[in-house]
């Protein structure tokens, strides 16, 4: 291979000739970000292609022998095992090359592109009562060429084992560029007419079928022995006695061999009936020591994890977002399926009876409701990412994540691991295919130094010795990539390891093809992230990141590539990501960008990149990723943190004054609401509005007299001892006065009368512009007025305002005053559920609410939302819009960020508006200003009008003139 840097020139120039209009990124602020997948390996590519097309694969293909690059096909970017890490060329196949083809319901086939995401193949075929069997993880992201590569099983491989099993033929572009078709009878040119190709195709096939023939004894002793051994190639599948299946023998030789571009697959029935049992153990030995059994019930799933994960999702995400475990410090759950529901739930039964008799359980239960189901599996399915970081702060890491042994030998691979563990004095988080025999496992390695990475080396080596001595593979799902590729020779003889490299060499001789994995594997500790080189940036920030050992550099560092964030497939996270389809716009793809500004590797000019700039400027900063993302990453935080170094001594975007300071603005303008108001409507509106960096595709909501907040105040008192202290915002004060008056009724009649504290300012503005010395001046003043001896709880209206109270303010201030202030600081939500009089009711509610639930509150107030509020207090229907508004506080009203914002409000909330039926009335509740300016925009004139959850539950909402006076 020739040297990449040189070649880069050259290479661009050729595919500039024979593909154009193909997308070919090579900055650092587009390659950056692949650099990386979900492992421990940082390999940064030359560039990176975005192909639409099969003929633009064969182009790049090309260009690339021609050229001497490497080519590294890629696919949700999640592969765990560095198989998804390249140094010339990465192709992306997630970006344009996502179709589903071709669906047939009768013969239970489909086509897709490499690039399809699972869960859209699954949403496709449910409609015809079909789903794709094998089912990792991560399926909202996941692509099915990604499965291809390694041979992904998931949870229920149990019932429908690996992807090998359900591919019928592979459309490929071998490493010379020559378009084929494997199927389960051989190879042969995808286009019949070109007489070369189908030479060429030929020739590699007899090639093929010549070392098949001269290796068959150890074919048929050394491969397919186990249901889970996926390490090496599957040459089994070429045996005579299995029909020379070709498809099936490249499943799983990671871009190695060839290029997928698209595949047919084999999908089966869903289920009619299914149930879960969660079963308790006091250890995961305990528990695959009941698997045998368990298997014998014919089961489709069967997921083993321990106590660690558990934990730490419930320090994440709050201590109900765990229900439905019995007793216990490691679980199963298995899942039984059939069609009939009553004969599902009586087997369950019966086989908790069996388990309970064999006394090794703590507990056991059937999970009957399905939302708790779900809820289940997403902590088992989150496994990677929970286990990452955990509740103490402690880092995990794969490379020994993914070894298997037949089910039976499980308890007791187990029990020597754990011994191999203890005795190298780590720590492994340990859950994953118990069922199949799978364990996944991050571990505590020390990879940021010589004698850790030199330890973490003599583990593995020790490791494999030990699996293979049970009887087991290396990778059991997840490949062997550069993290096991090295350890090959530990699992097969030396014969074995000729005739892989033999197999690799006919389809790709000049190994240009995701070099460094399997064949001439590279190094296990070469090319690790955390080798970081002697000079990196200095962290010196106002944030104190008091969760990150590293501060800001192990703030970043949290991101380890599981990409949740990329799910397009509904939820709060990330709403940018889900608006265009690009990397960079992703919470890991920013995230990914901050580490290698950290580093100064690919970026190379820190705090003052512009490439981070622009991979940050599309973050609404909408904090969901803080509470979805598996290890906590907090985008909005690092943003703010970044604005404030970046623009640091120098000018700053216009919006950054004209929206960043309204807090002040709104309050001068305040005395002069209404001429201020009448000039922004006309002309004179407009040109403030450009000149402010502000869109005038919106219009500017009218701000409130000074005396707008007292009138609506007045009107709340009750001359009852306050118990509470209700805290206006300035978002509430200077445009909508009266939902204050409304709280404060609320909460009188709730039984927790207030005073109302109207002078103070969160900080939150200046905190989202990056503005950090000012906001911390703020915020300060705001804490020494309220951390005065008064330990009454505060409640605040505006759920970003309280969101910034509760987590912006400790970790920008970082004093105890802050923190107490914090732990006093409630939502209305918050408030009416821990704070309301036992069996206080509000008056009568509708039937019927249509929710927009604030992102901040989402994130920051877990366990305390708006939809089970409504719900508790009779609300029969709450038809939820669920994700972010679009509007995002400034991020909305930014003139070069109106279209996204608009992309994002059609992800979930303007569906929900178009809904409504213009003939029945339709109530809209809507506590976060944003997001109630939003509905004003979108609704237009259609009459819609979004309540604060305080005007919905206003004891004086029918009587006049309680509305308050915007004037």
């Amino acid at each position: 291979m020739t040297d990449t840097t040189t070649a880069l020139e050259p290479l661009v120039a050729r595919l500039a000739e024979t593909a154009p209009g193909l997308r070919v990124e090579t900055g650092p602020g587009s390659t950056g970000p692949y650099a990386y997948d979900a492992s421990n390996y940082r390999v940064p590519p030359r560039a990176v292609v975005f192909p639409r097309s099969a003929d633009d694969v064969v182009a790049v293909l090309r260009a690339c022998r021609e050229t001497g690059v490497p080519v590294t096909a890629r696919g949700g970017g999640t592969s765990m095992a560095g198989n998804a890490v390249g140094p010339g060329v990465v192709l992306d196949f997630s970006r344009y090359m996502n179709r589903i083809l071709d669906i047939d319901p009768e013969a239970r086939t489909a086509r897709v592109e490499a690039g399809a995401v699972l869960d859209a193949l699954r949403s496709a075929t449910a409609l015809h009562g079909l789903t794709f069997g094998p089912d990792p993880s991560s399926h909202s992201r996941c692509t099915i060429g990604g499965m291809i590569g390694n041979d992904a099983c998931g949870n229920r491989s149990v019932r429908h084992g690996r992807t090998s099993g359900h591919i019928e033929t592979l459309e490929i572009v071998t490493a010379d560029g020559v378009r084929a078709v494997a199927d389960r009878t051989g190879l042969r040119a995808a286009d019949p007419q070109d007489q070369d190709a189908v030479r060429r195709v030929a020739r590699l096939e007899a090639d093929v079928r010549r070392l098949v023939d001269a290796n068959l004894a150890s074919i048929r002793t050394e491969l397919g022995r186990i249901p889970r051994q996926v390490s090496g190639f599957q040459l089994h599948h070429l045996l005579p006695e299995h029909g020379f299946d070709m498809a099936r023998a490249l499943v799983g030789t990671e871009g190695s061999c060839a290029v997928v571009t698209a595949a047919t697959v084999r999908l089966v029935a869903t289920a009619q009936a299914s149930t879960l049992l969660t079963l308790g153990y006091d250890d995961v030995v305990d528990a695959a020591e009941d698997v045998p059994e368990i298997l014998c019930w014919n089961p489709t799933a069967v997921e083993g994890m321990d106590e660690a994960i558990v934990a730490t999702m419930r320090a994440r995400r709050g201590p109900d977002s765990v229900t439905g475990l019995p007793d216990g410090r490691a679980w199963l759950y298995v899942e039984l399926d059939g069609d009939d529901q009553a004969t599902v739930d009586r087997r369950a039964d019966e086989l908790l009876d069996v388990l309970r008799a064999r006394g090794r359980m703590t507990g056991g239960r059937v999970v009957h409701s399905p939302a708790e189901r779900r809820s289940l599996w997403r902590v088992r399915e989150d496994g990677a990412g929970l286990a990452a970081r955990l509740v103490d702060g402690g880092e995990s890491w794969p490379g020994w994540e993914d070894a298997a042994v037949a089910p039976e030998d499980l308890a007791a691979y187990l029990r020597d691991f754990r011994k191999l563990l203890a005795s190298h004095g780590l720590t492994g988080v340990l859950y994953g295919h118990f069922g199949a025999g799978c364990v996944h496992v991050r571990i505590d390695f020390d990879l940021a130094t010589d004698a850790g990475r030199t330890a973490a080396r003599r583990f593995l080596s020790e490791a494999a010795a030990l699996v293979v001595e049970h009887g087991g593979t290396l990778s059991g799902e997840h490949g062997d990539g550069r993290a096991r590729g090295e350890l090959l020779e530990v699992m097969y003889s030396h014969r074995m390891i000729r005739a892989f490299a033999a197999f690799k060499e006919v389809f790709d001789p000049e190994g240009l093809l995701n070099p460094g994995v399997i064949v001439a594997p590279a190094r296990l500790d070469a090319d690790l992230a955390l080798h970081t080189p002697a000079e990196v940036l200095p962290v010196e920030t106002l944030f104190s990141f008091p969760h990150d050992e590293d501060g800001f550099a192990g703030a970043v560092r949290r991101c380890v590539g599981v990409g949740r964030c990329r799910s397009d497939a509904g939820g709060v996270m990330c709403p940018s990501y889900r608006a265009t389809g690009e990397e960079n716009d992703s919470t890991r793809g920013r995230a990914r960008l901050l580490q290698e500004m950290v580093r100064g590797g690919t970026v190379q000019d820190g705090w003052r990149s512009t490439e981070v700039r622009d991979a940050l400027d599309l973050c609404l900063s909408c904090k969901a990723c803080s509470s979805d993302c598996p290890v906590g990453v907090d985008m909005a935080t690092y943003k703010a943190e970044f604005l404030h170094q970046h623009y640091k001594g120098r000018v700053r975007p216009r919006s950054h004054y004209s929206l960043g300071w309204l807090p002040l603005t709104s309050r001068l303008v305040g005395y002069a609401a209404r001429p201020v108001n009448a000039l922004l409507r006309g002309p004179v509106g407009k040109l403030l509005a450009r000149l402010g960096g502000v869109t005038t595709k919106r219009r500017i909501p009218a701000f409130a007299s000074r005396h707008a907040l007292s009138r609506a105040l007045r009107t709340a008192r009750t001359g009852e001892p306050a118990k509470a202290l209700l805290f206006v915002d300035s978002f509430t004060r200077a445009f909508r006065p009266e939902v204050a008056g409304a709280a404060s009724r609320v909460l009188a009649d709730a039984g927790i009368p207030c005073t109302a504290q109207d002078d103070l300012c969160c900080g939150l503005t200046w905190v989202s512009t990056g503005q950090l010395s000012l906001a911390r001046r703020i915020m300060a003043r705001t804490v020494a007025h309220l951390d005065n001896g008064d330990d009454r709880p505060i409640v605040v209206a505006e759920p970003s305002c309280a969101a910034a109270l509760k987590r912006d303010v400790p970790e920008l201030l970082g004093t105890d005053a802050a923190r107490r202030v914090a732990s006093r600081v409630h939502t209305l939500t918050g408030a009416l559920t821990d704070l309301a009089t036992p069996g206080w009711a509000p008056p009568e509610l509708p039937d019927d609410v249509v929710l927009q639930t604030h992102c901040h509150e989402y994130a920051t107030f877990k366990g305390r939302h708006p939809r089970d509020l409504l719900g508790r207090l009779g609300v029969a229907k709450v038809e939820e819009a669920e994700g972010c508004c679009g509007l995002a506080g400034n991020f909305g009203f930014e003139e070069q960020h109106y279209d996204t914002s608009m992309a994002v409000a059609d992800l979930a909330l303007k569906p929900r508006l178009d809904g409504i039926d213009p003939r029945t009335p339709a109530v809209v509740v809507a506590d976060g200003f944003s997001c109630a300016t939003q509905i004003d925009h979108l609704a237009g004139d259609r009459g819609i009008r979004a309540l604060h959850l305080a005007e919905l539950l206003d004891p004086a909402a029918d009587r006049p003139g309680q509305a308050g006076e915007n004037s």
